[in-house]
């Protein structure tokens, strides 16, 4: 961070030039930069907001960069040259193979998991743990690419990405086997393994998993619609307060976009499944690991770390305090859990844990995502 205080002993009135100074320990910023909204945004990744920049005579942070800029000496003929001059650059049909990947690749998710549904509800004995194992591999794999590039591939490399992705399989995996096992072990079960059909002892419930991966290609183009937009209010506005202004709109926008497309698809995918056609858990997980990933993918990585940890933890502990209730003396533990299946449905458990963790991810994100320096990160490939 830089230090605020050295800052305004630049900018005190006996200063000949303040804005010398803060190029001076800001140079290499202001010399990699691009456009005067890339130095804007550091200035304001370092801390220094509009009040700030009137201490060295400007109205707010884009003015003062518009002047880093200009001061900064440029190669004009690098600037020419730039990535447009390159020679021998591909034709327009790298460009459209590039654009119709972006918008096939997204499909590629849902397509494997229906197709995977499929095959497990017409094979039988040991050829349904094959056609299972088969389905989670292809799916994972395709979600793996889709991770990889595109708008919610993840700048920083695989950290961030390996950091919350066991959290949201926990999650996955309570939305397919969780319900069903809190509403056996209330009963006093299961008596025995999950076998792939929902009226077995540890009943399935595969309607959430198809409709999340489903969802995956709606939530990729509303990302990229959400970055497309946020870039361009970035290139308009003249203030930080105004693009903030600006930009939370959009966010929660497309977060609303986003909820509608995966409620639409609920309602689609629960006719095959013979599931219910509104289904608020599903609903809830949706919104949780869509702003999760944007956050993710701004490189603001521990809030959804934190939240999705947390959510894992809340939903275990939901059926592991039923089965401790079985303990001598434990009876206790489990009455929480008991009265809120018995009022609310099994559901009640995804509902709370999934909706306070999105709940509390979108108030993070419409604070930290509608700051410039979010929305200035390097281009990843599509």
């Amino acid at each position: 961070m830089t230090d605020l205080s050295a800052l305004d002993r630049g900018a005190a009135p006996g200063a000949a030039d303040p804005v010398k100074v803060l190029l001076h320990r800001h140079r290499e910023l202001c010399e990699r930069a691009v456009d005067p909204l890339e130095i804007a945004a550091g200035l304001e990744a370092h801390g220094i907001t509009d009040r700030t920049a009137a201490r060295f005579r400007h109205r707010d942070v884009f003015s003062l960069a518009e002047e880093l800029y200009a001061r900064v000496p440029r190669d004009a003929d690098a600037v020419t040259a730039g990535p447009a001059a390159t020679p021998d650059a591909p034709a327009g049909g790298g460009d459209r193979r590039r654009s119709v990947t972006a918008v096939l690749l997204p499909l590629l998710p849902g397509a494997l998991c229906a197709a995977s549904l499929t095959a497990l509800t017409r094979a039988h004995g040991q050829m349904r743990l094959y056609a299972a194992a088969a389905g989670v591999l292809a799916v994972a794999l395709a979600l793996r690419a889709v991770l990889r590039r595109g708008p919610l591939a993840v700048p920083d490399g695989p950290a961030p990405r390996q950091a919350t992705g066991s959290w949201t399989c926990w999650l996955l995996a309570y939305a397919v086997l969780g319900d069903g096992l809190l509403r056996t072990a209330i009963t006093g079960g299961p008596d025995g393994l999950p076998d792939g059909t929902a009226d077995g002892d540890w009943p399935l419930t595969l309607a959430p998993l198809l409709a999340l991966t489903l969802a995956v290609a709606p939530a990729t183009w509303t990302a990229g619609l959400y970055l497309t937009r946020a870039r361009r209010k970035l290139a308009t506005s003249r203030g930080l307060e105004d693009f903030a202004a600006s930009v939370r709109p959009l966010l929660l926008g497309a977060v609303a976009l986003f909820l509608g497309a995966l409620a639409a698809l609920v309602a689609l995918c629960a006719p095959l499944l013979d599931a219910e056609p509104v289904s608020p858990a599903v609903l809830a997980l949706g919104a949780l690991l869509f702003v999760a990933r944007l956050l993710t993918v701004h490189g603001f990585t521990h809030a959804p770390r934190v939240i999705l940890v947390l959510t894992a933890v809340a939903q275990l502990l939901a059926p592991a305090t039923v089965f401790a209730a079985r303990l001598p003396g434990c009876a206790a533990l489990g009455a929480p859990v008991e009265a809120l299946t018995t009022a609310w449905g099994a559901a009640a458990v995804p509902v709370l844990t999934c909706g306070a963790g999105a709940l509390t991810l979108l108030v993070h994100a419409s604070r930290t995502l509608t700051r410039a320096s979010a929305h200035l990160r390097p281009e990843q490939p599509r």
